[in-house]
C-alpha cells in the first residue's frame, strides 16, 4: 500500500507484541471495512487509558487511582507480599491460586548489560516498604532466567537483611506431562526441590 493514512495506521498497529507488518495490515483493513465504530471506540479507550492509567504507589501495578484493588483491598494479608517480574503474572496468580497477600511489581528483571538496575525496577520503593515492617513473609515469583534468578538474589538479600522469610514458588514438571520430555534444566531443578509425601 501506499496511501499516507493507511500506511501511519498500519505501521502504528506493529507497536503491537507478535503483530508483523501483514497481521497489522489485517486488522487496519479489518477496522476500516468492517468495524469503524469498533476502531473509533478503540482509539477513544486508548487515548484515556495512556492519560489516566498509572503505577499504584505501593506496588507499581497498573491502575487509574492512587493505589491499585489489591493494595487497597484490607481484607488481602498485608503481612505476605509477592513479588512477580509483569502485570500478566499477577493476574494468572490470583486466576489460579488462592493466594490472598498483596503484590509488588517490578516490571522487569535487572540486566546490567541493557542498563537495568535496581532503581528501575522500584527496589528502592520495595527496600521502603520492607522497612516499615509489615511484611513478614516474601514471595519470589520472577522468571527462572538469569536475569530473574539474578534478581532473585538481590531481593533475598533486602528481605533477609530485615528478617524476613523468603520463599520462592517451586520449579518443575508440569502436571500431566512425562518425564522424558522435560528439558534437563526443569528435570535438574524438579528434582532439587523434591518435598516429602
Amino acid at each position: 500500500m501506499n496511501d499516507g493514512l493507511l500506511d501511519e495506521l498500519v505501521d502504528a498497529l506493529r507497536c503491537l507484541p507478535g503483530v508483523g507488518p501483514k497481521s497489522a495490515q489485517r486488522m487496519a483493513l479489518h477496522l476500516l471495512q468492517r468495524d469503524r465504530k469498533g476502531a473509533t471506540r478503540l482509539g477513544d479507550v486508548m487515548t484515556r487509558a495512556m492519560q489516566s492509567v498509572r503505577h499504584c504507589e505501593q506496588c507499581r501495578i497498573f491502575t487509574e487511582h492512587a493505589l491499585c484493588s489489591w493494595c487497597s483491598d484490607d481484607s488481602r494479608d498485608v503481612s505476605q507480599l509477592c513479588v512477580v517480574e509483569n502485570p500478566a503474572d499477577v493476574l494468572a496468580i490470583e486466576k489460579s491460586t488462592d493466594y490472598r497477600g498483596r503484590f509488588f511489581l517490578l516490571l522487569g528483571h535487572l540486566s546490567p548489560l541493557d542498563g537495568v538496575g535496581p532503581k528501575d525496577l522500584g527496589l528502592d520503593l520495595l527496600e521502603a516498604r520492607l522497612n516499615i515492617g509489615e511484611v513478614k513473609e516474601l514471595t519470589l515469583a520472577t522468571n527462572q532466567s538469569v536475569e530473574g534468578q539474578a534478581t532473585a538474589r538481590y531481593i533475598t538479600t533486602l528481605a533477609t537483611d530485615r528478617n524476613v522469610e523468603v520463599l520462592q514458588i517451586a520449579r518443575g514438571i508440569p502436571i500431566g506431562s512425562e518425564l522424558e520430555f522435560a528439558d534437563s534444566n526443569t528435570l535438574s531443578v524438579a528434582f532439587d526441590q523434591r518435598t516429602p509425601v
